[in-house]
């Protein structure tokens, strides 16, 4: 059954990197503590977070702000303030992406900026891999 958990987690995690209020961490967690191949779980926490996030990314650079307000509830007032905390910062700040809450909103800004493909891809997936990275270190060094 180890198969089903991975896909499961990789399910989570692109689903906790979309505005959906799920949290890959937990599943992350639990599978690390009940013996699963760390970095099995690494790889497949990461790849799944970051096409989510990757998938905010092309719905901003396709969608229109009145559609993101409306069907993904995501105010104009936060796509401004995130829009002028990125001022100036450029593509590379998709390494945030893993940050809660503001993360699928850096993801959706960078698309609607057309922020450069490959330095998003390559930024956001370093951020989301790290992330998980330090919390497989977290939980082993907790127990």
């Amino acid at each position: 059954m180890p198969e089903y958990s991975f896909s499961g987690l990789f399910l989570v995690s692109f689903g906790a990197a979309t505005v959906l209020p799920v949290s890959s961490e937990a599943v992350f967690a639990l599978m690390i503590l009940s013996g699963y191949d760390a970095w099995g779980c690494i790889l497949t926490a990461a790849v799944g977070n970051w096409l989510g996030g990757m998938t905010n990314y092309y719905l901003g650079r396709f969608g229109k702000t009145q559609w993101i307000e409306k069907y993904l509830k995501i105010s104009s007032k936060q796509i401004k303030k995130v829009q002028k905390m990125l001022q100036g910062r450029g593509a590379a700040t998709a390494f945030f992406s893993f940050l809660p809450v503001v993360g699928d909103v850096i993801a959706l800004v960078l698309g609607l900026l057309r922020a450069n493909l490959f330095i998003v891809n390559t930024t956001m997936f370093l951020g989301k891999l790290l992330r998980y990275i330090f919390l497989w270190y977290g939980l082993e060094h907790a127990i």
